[in-house]
């Protein structure tokens, strides 16, 4: 009988790469499969973390500081939980207010305004520190913008420092929206939209306006606009120069204008207010920064609605 005749080498090599190759696969997948873990333990920490306080929300000034100017930064669109929502501004305006050191404090703001609600809030917390802590002022600094909602905000203050070139105003109220209801008509789609309650889909963007509803939404805008000229007229009181063309009609102004039309009262800067007019050169900064935890989660969150957010019409003081 013959004899099987053996493996040559070119099978043998061949056979000896693939368990090697598999080898390979094998170890690389328990390395992602450890990475993973780590990941997801590293992640379910930092939300322990956060719930727990360890890597909460920091304030700025420290204990034993001397005499100072206690500084607050307000920077970005005024909402209810990014760096510039009423809680995180109120926070670090009553820990500056209340330390014993502080002579001043001063409000920097660059904002493009936002919600009316977050503005208000911040608003009528200044007005209660300024009576509770009369003798210590609360001076506005603008830098680059101080519009809308952020103007609003900028109204409690004993005063306003602007740069000549600062943008400043915009006291108005807008409704962002649209209506897709001719372009649905041009490509046969039908709105299929089905309430209970006639006014249920008010403003529904993909059916035509009612005039009725434009009406209301007026009315309401009138409203909120009302509320702000009041809050400007509280603030500024005389300094005001309301007979000037426009100036409650949403447009927005240089800082030398608004210097000019009462709505600031000169020029000045954070280091320049605390050195000439504070008289306390040192400055203590009792901003609340948000940690890394609270950074990454709102990206997320703001990357996840993005999409959702710029298809839903808003009420804004911007």
């Amino acid at each position: 009988m013959d004899q099987i005749p053996s493996q040559t080498g070119w099978e043998r090599e061949l056979v000896t790469k693939l368990a090697q190759m598999n080898l390979k696969e094998q170890r690389a997948k328990r390395r992602w499969t450890i990475f993973f873990r780590l990941l997801w333990i590293g992640l379910a920490f930092l939300v322990f973390a956060a719930i727990m306080g360890w890597i909460g929300h920091g304030t700025g000034g420290s204990e034993n500081t001397g005499r100072h100017t206690a500084l607050v930064t307000l920077d970005g669109e005024i909402d209810d939980r990014g760096k510039a929502s009423a809680e995180n501004i109120n926070a670090a305006l009553n820990a500056a207010f209340k330390d014993a050191d502080s002579v001043a404090v001063i409000l920097n703001i660059n904002s493009p305004g936002g919600s009316p609600v977050q503005s208000a809030r911040i608003y009528n917390e200044i007005k209660r520190l300024r009576k509770d802590y009369q003798d210590k002022p609360l001076y506005v600094v603008v830098d680059e913008l101080c519009a809308s909602g952020g103007y609003f905000v900028a109204a409690a203050a004993d005063k306003i420092y602007v740069d000549g070139a600062s943008l400043v105003g915009s006291i108005g109220v807008i409704y962002h929206g649209f209506g897709a209801d001719k372009a649905m008509e041009k490509l046969g789609i039908e709105n299929r939209t089905v309430t209970a309650g006639e006014n249920k889909a008010f403003m529904d963007p993909l059916a035509p306006m009612k005039p009725e509803h434009k009406a209301h939404l007026e009315a309401m805008l009138g409203e909120v606009h009302q509320q702000f000229i009041k809050a400007v007229k509280d603030g500024r009181g005389d300094r005001l120069k309301t007979a000037t063309p426009g100036l409650f009609t949403g447009l927005i102004w240089s800082g030398n204008k608004a210097i000019e039309n009462g709505l600031v009262d000169g020029l000045g800067t954070v280091e320049g207010v605390a050195r000439d007019i504070v008289k306390a050169e040192d400055i203590v900064d009792y901003t609340i920064e948000e940690n890394a935890f609270d950074k990454f989660a709102r990206r997320m969150g703001a990357s996840f609605g993005a999409g959702v957010m710029q298809s839903v019409s808003k009420i804004n003081w911007k």
